[in-house]
């Protein structure tokens, strides 16, 4: 290789890297100025960097056949600047490659086109207005999933016209630094890293304050003992990740506190609670709703793609084997436990344990009831997990037509969100966490012969059950974005 073709790698890198710098100001400007949030083939670009902005273009080589390069997407961010557009979810990558497959030359006569019940709705509101449009968040408990819950919560607080966490809440007695802690556990984390900005502690108010979002911190004994009212919270939805209460007269203490309108779970609910898989059955919840459920992060990950799989092939029977990380509920080293075999020390063991997963998928996909089988083996990685599901259909299938069914659910299907799709030979576990999706489909791992297929779903227990949780919260409080471009591929 010439000297000069050695130079013009490290001459096209830095024309990307200039590029994706021009990126970020408009990326921004249409996120706070019109809410306008802009995505690259599902994976988000606000707040990003210049690298994370080449890496989500380079993602499009696993599930289309050519790359996209920014330098296709900076004119499509270009153009919608100058439209005014109202609120949406826009993902720049699919308009970028629609726009270069059909060949045009009048950029804004397309993207008015595909992007058209948007154009010209921006409003300007005043401060006093977009405060009126947000809708009080407050979670009840502060751990794992309270945490992951709080970091998108903020990070979202920018764009206006959203939810707005103003409060957690835990239990009482903490000790003399308990702010300080909590802050410090926001701020690091071990399996998710860095809170991506600045955290204080206002220790006079008992509150943190996270990027600018004031949270106040409340003690309690109990979920009907709080008024909200007096920290100027009203028609809160309260999103409770203890786990402690799972039936409707334990969540409904919360309704007793003034200052809740409504209560979220983030674990499968009891008895008649309407278990929710946003994509799948979010069309349920109604305003008459008071207490919900988020269901379990196994059930969010696997439902989407079985109803994918069951609309195309038929579903006869099937069983789910979760290869699930283990989880705050197991012992680090061997003591006693409730549960069989939980007792045993959790990062030097596999556990075979139980899941009601399969089960709980019938609660929001009623086609599949008594149809599944499960169990789950937990294994001694923090975060990230696996759904084995090895199905017998009504249908013969190939690994090839599988595959292809799903990267096209995956990528232009109203369970974009929730079905994400990968196609690389060395992936690993690892390489999911913070994963937004509901749940991943490996497909070099994919097995069908005839009317059996074997599919293998990656999921981050942790976050990507977080961003689910989050988008029952929005739909509860009336936050909803229309989602562009509209379904690309027949």
């Amino acid at each position: 290789m010439s000297h000069e073709q050695i130079n013009q790698h490290l001459s096209n890198w830095t024309d990307r890297e200039s590029t994706a710098e021009a990126m970020i100001p408009l990326i921004g400007r249409l996120y706070r100025k019109n809410n306008v949030v802009t995505s690259v083939y599902g994976r988000a670009i606000i707040n990003q960097s210049v690298i994370d902005i080449i890496r989500a273009h380079r993602f499009v080589r696993q599930v289309e056949d050519s790359e996209l390069s920014v330098r296709n997407t900076l004119p499509i961010l270009q153009a919608m600047d100058e439209l005014n557009l109202g609120r949406a979810h826009v993902d720049i990558g699919k308009l970028a490659v629609k726009f270069k497959e059909e060949g045009g030359d009048d950029l804004k006569a397309f993207l008015k086109r595909e992007i058209g019940p948007i154009v010209g709705q921006y409003q300007a509101q005043s401060e006093e207005d977009a405060h009126k449009d947000t809708k009080d968040v407050v979670l009840y408990g502060f751990g794992r999933i309270g945490r992951l819950l709080a970091r998108i919560l903020i990070e979202k607080a920018g764009g206006g016209n959203n939810l707005r966490l103003r409060a957690i809440v835990v239990r009482q007695g903490g000790a003399e630094n308990d702010l300080e802690k909590r802050a410090s556990l926001l701020r690091r984390d071990s399996v998710h890293g860095p809170f991506d900005g600045t955290i204080t502690v206002d220790e006079e108010n008992s509150a943190l304050i996270a990027n600018g979002n004031f949270i106040k911190v409340i003690y309690s004994d109990g979920p009907d003992k709080v008024d909200y009212t007096q920290y100027d919270i009203h028609n809160a939805i309260v999103v409770d990740n203890t786990g402690k209460w799972r039936d409707e007269e334990g969540l409904g203490l919360h309704l007793k506190s003034r200052g809740v309108s409504r209560v979220i779970l983030t674990a499968p609910g009891k008895g008649d609670i309407k278990n929710i898989v946003y994509g799948i059955n979010n069309d349920w919840i109604t305003d008459q709703d008071k207490i919900l459920s988020a269901a379990s992060c196994t059930t969010n990950a696997i439902t989407p793609v079985l109803k994918a799989v069951n609309d195309e092939f038929g579903i006869e029977d099937g069983h789910v084997e979760t290869v699930h990380s283990y989880t705050n509920d197991q012992n680090l080293i061997d003591n006693y436990h409730k549960g069989s075999r939980r007792g045993r020390s959790a990062p030097l063991n596999l556990v075979i344990t139980e899941t009601g997963a399969a089960r709980a998928v019938a609660k929001a996909l009623p086609e599949l009831k008594g149809k599944l089988t499960g169990n789950a083996i937990r294994v001694p990685t923090p975060n990230v997990s696996m759904a084995i599901l090895n199905l017998n259909l009504k249908k013969d299938v190939t690994v090839d037509s599988l595959n292809e069914y799903l990267r096209d659910m995956a990528l232009h299907s109203e369970l974009q969100k929730q079905i994400d799709f990968v196609n690389s030979p060395e992936v690993v576990s690892s390489d999911f966490v913070g994963s937004r999706h509901a749940g991943i489909v490996d497909a070099q791992a994919t097995i069908a012969n005839g009317r059996r297929a074997i599919l293998y779903v990656w999921y981050d227990n942790e976050f990507g059950y977080s961003a689910q949780v989050i988008r029952c919260v929005n739909q509860m409080a009336g936050v909803n974005y229309p989602v562009f471009p509209k379904r690309s591929r027949d």
